[in-house]
């Protein structure tokens, strides 16, 4: 699973990275959490980043991972809607000790494999008959762009964590993952964790509100 990920790398490097431009600049975040806005680079345009919301609007909340296994059935209208999110680690939480953040040793920044989605969203909006007044302007739609992340079998470094892992994406795969013709399953086998390192962060990683660069250290003192 991948349920929180840090994307600490400074805009102009990003930028270079993957090749993209944006519209605003890219803050660091050291704790992106679900239905947080984030940057991607998709299938449709490949050469600018794109904020969408993290997390497929679900019955019972926002589906935030989608296993490589089973995307094709289970989102057949979003898989062939392809993107890469950029991160440069993400937290699992082992069962004994302080949650822990994957990353490469190098912490250099690397794409995950998603899959998005355009949808309708009911917006109640508040009239004045709220306040006793009659103007009542009734429900409202609005479009959201929204991505979810692809995950698979761990490696040797997450599978002590967890049993699951994203799918990241070597960068000479990459552009292969956003031609909707590659089957997901090229994607599917883990990648080697012989160049990535788990260590220990601050427990306050648990709370979304919490984004401060001291979560990297296994605790901060505040």
């Amino acid at each position: 699973m991948m349920g929180r990920y840090t994307r600490t790398t400074d805009h102009d490097r990003l930028v270079e990275r993957f090749g993209a431009t944006v519209d605003r600049r890219i803050e660091p975040t050291y704790n992106l959490a679900p239905t947080d806005s984030t940057p991607v680079v998709t299938d449709a345009a490949p050469e600018r980043f794109r904020w969408f919301r993290w997390g497929l609007p679900g019955d019972d909340g926002p589906i935030i991972n989608a296993r490589v296994e089973t995307v094709a059935g289970r989102f057949p209208g979003a898989v062939g809607n392809r993107c890469l999110v950029p991160v440069d680690g993400f937290y699992e939480w082992p069962d004994d000790g302080p949650p822990r953040r994957v990353a490469f040793a190098d912490d250099r920044p690397f794409a995950v494999a998603g899959i998005y989605d355009r949808v309708e969203r009911t917006v109640e909006q508040v009239g004045l008959d709220a306040f006793g007044g009659d103007d009542d302007p009734g429900p409202t739609t609005e479009t959201v762009e929204a991505v979810a992340i692809l995950t698979t079998e761990p490696n040797d470094v997450v599978a002590p964590l967890h049993h699951r892992m994203a799918v990241v994406l070597p960068p000479d795969r990459e552009r292969a993952w956003l031609d909707d013709d590659l089957d997901p399953a090229a994607v599917a086998d883990p990648y080697p964790g012989d160049e990535m390192t788990a260590h220990a962060v601050d427990p306050a990683v648990g709370d979304p509100s919490v984004d401060r660069s001291g979560l990297l250290d296994a605790d901060d003192g505040t």
